[in-house]
């Protein structure tokens, strides 16, 4: 019995211990993304890379990880680390979409590894893009209701040039309908690099419309939950503040 007792109590403190660092996991990313210490998410989805297990909740949080950080390789272009990371991602994905894992949520990140590979095979854009809004498309049907499908539908519809139905105006309006369905649940937007990014680039799109005004309202609305959110605090917000003197 007393061998029983301590099996029980060893299983219970791993349990513990492995919901605490999952937990941890989410406080180093966001911690990363507000201070711009990109070195430090990479260190994050490494380990959770390398330490995987088949728990589709851990996959899911890593595949969200992973596409933040593709998304700044591409920014910063460095396509071999971008790729190498879209691969690794899109190998979870195909473990969730195996597990029948939240098929809205799969399609909508299918949707943003299309958009990734526009940037990594530009002269592929026609193709992928078709398969972007598929998937994008996909995902709202599945669920009207998940903000992260409403991002990238916006996404697909942002970069679509207007000559084949692309619309900055209807990708902001998606984007603002996914802040409003994020906002509906105030206790997950703590430590939610999403929100932030989100509330990014909404304003982003609205400068991209020249509709600075708005841009404003959003940072200050970004700046306001984040204070310490270094992008827009150091250069997003002040670069909008020069334009504004401009006009």
């Amino acid at each position: 019995m007393e061998r029983k007792n301590d099996i029980i109590i060893t299983l219970l403190l791993a349990f513990s211990l492995s919901g605490s660092a999952f937990a941890s996991n989410k406080e180093k990313i966001y911690a990363a993304y507000i201070s711009n210490r990109m070195i430090d998410w990479q260190i994050v989805i490494d380990s959770m890379e390398q330490n995987k297990t088949g728990n589709a909740a851990y996959l899911s949080e890593l595949v969200n990880y992973q596409y933040g950080y593709i998304g700044y390789c591409l920014a910063e272009d460095d396509d071999k680390k971008a790729k190498h990371y879209l691969d690794l991602a899109e190998n979870n994905l195909d473990i969730l979409e195996n597990k029948n894992f939240d098929p809205a949520l799969v399609n909508a990140y299918e949707a943003a590894f299309w958009g990734f590979k526009i940037g990594l095979s530009p002269i592929k854009a026609p193709i992928f893009g078709r398969r972007c809004i598929k998937n994008a498309d996909r995902a709202l049907e599945l669920n009207n209701q998940l903000p992260f499908a409403h991002v990238q539908y916006g996404n697909a519809y942002f970069y679509m040039p207007a000559v084949f139905g692309g619309s900055k105006q209807v990708a902001i309006e998606h984007f603002l309908l996914a802040i409003k369905q994020m906002e509906t649940s105030p206790e997950e937007l703590k430590n939610n690099w999403n929100y932030l990014s989100l509330l990014s680039l909404t304003a982003q799109s609205y400068e991209e419309l020249n509709e600075f005004g708005k841009a404003q309202v959003i940072y200050e609305k970004a700046l306001k939950f984040e204070p310490n959110f270094k992008w827009i605090k150091d250069e997003l917000y002040p670069d909008l503040k020069t334009k504004l003197k401009q006009q």
